[in-house]
């Protein structure tokens, strides 16, 4: 699969308001562009990133601007599926 490189992340007063609901940070956000563990594809053309940031363990979605460019939709605590793709990454 092709490495996702983040150069920029687009922030509105709506996706902050919403990764707040889910108690995410925009600095976890930021933080865990910079070191994605794993990534998939996901619906809708879009990107799952999947990292460890302090002690949590993050899913964010992204939705493609530009070349290196995301708007991040949502962000939250990665469920069990999501921890295993990651767990199965470290293990490399």
């Amino acid at each position: 699969m092709t490495r996702i490189v983040i150069k920029k992340l687009i922030w509105n007063e709506y996706n902050v308001e919403h990764i707040k609901k889910h108690k995410v940070t925009v600095e976890e956000v930021e933080n865990l562009a910079r070191n994605i563990t794993a990534h998939k594809k996901a619906k809708k053309g879009r990107y799952l990133i999947i990292g460890r940031v302090r002690t949590r363990i993050l899913s964010v979605v992204l939705n493609r601007k530009g070349l290196g460019i995301y708007y991040p939709l949502s962000a939250r605590d990665s469920d069990k599926k999501e921890r295993a793709i990651l767990y199965e990454k470290e293990k490399i």
